[in-house]
């Protein structure tokens, strides 16, 4: 597995995290449950009992629940982009 790819990932999970928790932060309602609802979507992917997990699908998810949060396209990797990145579940 790509250590880059997974590390990549996991810093836009954190960034996620410190942004959801940060204090006094006003959050939309709707970006948080849409929030949620990718990342929840991708946890599951990876707990998969089988095993089987796509690790395409859990950067998909992670990557535009982040661009939900920061409209920040720098940091969604260039797969993503190419597919075009949308609020879409």
């Amino acid at each position: 597995m790509d250590l880059a790819r997974l590390n990549r990932i996991q810093h836009l999970a954190y960034d996620i995290m410190d942004e959801m928790n940060k204090e006094g932060s006003s959050q939309d309602c709707s970006h948080s449950n849409q929030v949620i609802d990718l990342l929840s979507r991708a946890i599951g992917n990876l707990t998969d009992p089988n095993g089987s997990f796509s690790i395409d699908y859990v950067e998909e998810k992670v990557a535009t629940a982040h661009y939900l949060l920061f409209k920040n396209e720098k940091k969604v990797p260039a797969l993503i982009r190419e597919k075009g990145v949308t609020a879409e579940k």
